[in-house]
């Protein structure tokens, strides 16, 4: 991972158009997600810009999205994203279903996100949020979005 270091928003009293995302920081230990984010709805193509969008500057640009098809709504195959052609790649499977995949110029990876489902209790998405994004974090998305905060590991801080 490389570039800006993270981007909150506290998704209990962010404005209804305002991005729901976490990101680790640049220096932070490798894990199985990169961040979480909660789109509002299961609409791929009309949540995924604000995404890419907010992304770009720090992360750089993303040209493909490898998602669950079982997670989202169906979606084009392309889409336009501050006028780059970004190219949204379903797959059935061989991920985890519940996180994304985005990928830059020549396939270069730039990072998997844990994909909170948009009607998950917001306490729950809340800290998945919070844990997803702390630098130390590698926990499985199972266990980021587990309902249990008794299972949930301890913060040192």
């Amino acid at each position: 991972m490389t570039g800006a270091s993270t981007l909150t928003t506290d998704p209990t009293h962010a404005p209804s158009g305002e991005l729901r995302c976490s990101l680790k920081p640049a220096n932070a230990t490798p894990g199985h997600v990169d961040g979480a984010w909660w789109p509002r709805t299961p609409d791929l193509v009309a949540e995924i810009p604000a995404l890419l969008d907010r992304l770009a500057d720090g992360w750089g640009a993303v040209d493909r999205v490898s998602y669950d098809l079982s997670a989202w709504s169906p979606a084009a195959r392309r889409i336009t994203v501050r006028g780059r052609r970004v190219r949204l790649d379903g797959f059935r499977g061989r991920r985890p279903a519940d996180a994304i995949h985005l990928s830059g110029p020549a396939g270069k990876a730039i990072l998997t996100l844990l994909v909170i489902p948009p009607d998950t209790d917001p306490e729950v998405a809340e800290r998945a949020l919070r844990r997803a994004g702390t630098g130390d974090n590698q926990d499985s998305t199972t266990d980021l979005l587990s309902r249990d905060p008794s299972t949930a590991p301890r913060s040192t801080s």
